[in-house]
């Protein structure tokens, strides 16, 4: 049964295919299952950039980034796709004033703003600030990874980098900045929490520094797998929920728990305030993961980053997060705008291949599934 809510779909462009499969490539099989948009991730942008000029792009290489991006938005409009969202514009916030961090930053700010308007969009997508060390896909720049990733600062356990401030207002304050510098070109920025993020990793923390920045062209990326990943699954418990200090599990707690946030967030925060909703599940953990932060050189990050690089599926293929509950309260606030398939899933090679329309296909068919069973 179809659902009567409509709204526009999209696909993150790193959810969709192996390192052997060029953009196009992802387009091609996005644009046969009727999606109408996709989130450009920078990294696939940099690879054919590098095919499109036959020579390794540097990320620093802005002329060169934005030729591409023009040709990447001529592709996307033949294929009848929106550029919805550049990603993922992470660890920005926090540096010292007169840092080397700090100043590379904002000189990557101002490269990206360069891109979006070769590639046509109008929204750059932030994330809260993580762990010096982690390495999930797509999240540090090479440049900026190796100033974070000193001796000092790479070591189990650790949670801050030294030089980055807890402040809310210090973090508002350089997410005003941003915006700032979007503001003169009508660009908004959309900022996400990751569950395991070092600072603001629930949609609440995220949407405080929100209110806080006080800018009118920034607003909320939210996502099922954070928030129902983070509020009430938990990759390292046996039940895969959170669990009190004991080990036992109080499904009705967690539950109940996650109802108030869910009822929180349609209460507070204004529609036009959610800039877009990605979807994807996650496999319950068997063993589950260990606490530890792991330390190896691929990795290095927390088990829900460890989580969410490898174990987030399309919805309905073996996860068991409540995202229909998540996708509902969204939808309960107004919010008509677009879902987004942001999944990462580590058996993608043995499932399904080469073949990038079928797997399309089959997220479209998980879309409208979700939304059939949405009840408002």
């Amino acid at each position: 049964m179809a659902s009567k809510i409509q709204v526009p779909l999209s696909f993150a462009s790193p959810s969709i295919g192996l390192p052997r499969h060029p953009l196009p490539r992802k387009l091609s099989a996005i644009s046969s299952a009727n999606f109408q948009g996709i989130e450009l991730a920078f990294p696939d942008l940099l690879s054919f950039a590098s095919t499109h000029f036959n020579r390794p792009i540097s990320e620093t290489d802005y002329d060169s980034l934005c030729e591409a991006g023009t040709e990447v938005r001529k592709l996307c409009e033949g294929y009848k796709l929106k550029v919805i969202v550049l990603q993922p514009f992470s660890n920005f916030e926090g540096w010292p004033e007169g840092s080397r961090e700090r100043e590379q930053v904002f000189e990557k700010a101002r490269g990206w703003i360069r891109i979006m308007g070769a590639v046509g969009t109008d929204m750059l997508q932030s994330r809260a600030y993580l762990p010096p060390y982690t390495s999930h896909p797509y999240v540090l720049s090479t440049s900026l990874k190796t100033s974070l990733t000193t001796p000092s600062q790479k070591k189990v356990g650790s949670s801050d980098s030294p030089n980055i401030t807890s402040s809310p207002q210090a973090l508002a304050s350089d997410l005003a900045q941003l915006a700032d510098l979007l503001a003169p070109h009508s660009f908004r920025l959309a900022y996400e929490n990751w569950c395991w993020a070092t600072h603001a990793p629930t949609w609440k923390s995220v949407w405080r520094l929100i209110q806080l920045a006080n800018r009118p062209n920034i607003g909320l990326c939210l996502d099922t797998f954070q928030t129902a990943g983070g509020e009430w699954g938990d990759p390292t418990t046996p039940s895969g929920l959170i669990e009190n200090g004991g080990g036992i599990t109080e499904t009705e707690v967690v539950t109940t728990a996650y109802k108030i946030s869910l009822d929180e967030l349609v209460k507070t925060v204004p529609s036009e305030q959610i800039y877009f909703l990605q979807i994807s599940d996650a496999l319950r953990m068997q063993p589950p993961m260990s606490k530890d932060v792991d330390d190896d050189e691929r990795s290095g990050t927390r088990a829900r980053g460890r989580w969410s690089h490898a174990y987030r599926p399309l919805p309905y293929d073996g996860g068991y997060l409540p995202i229909v509950q998540f996708a509902e309260a969204v939808l309960a606030t107004g919010f008509r705008g677009w879902f987004s398939i942001e999944v990462f899933d580590g058996r993608f090679e043995e499932k399904w291949g080469d073949d990038l329309e079928g797997y399309a296909k089959k997220a479209r068919e998980a879309h409208e599934r979700m939304m059939a069973e949405v009840k408002l």
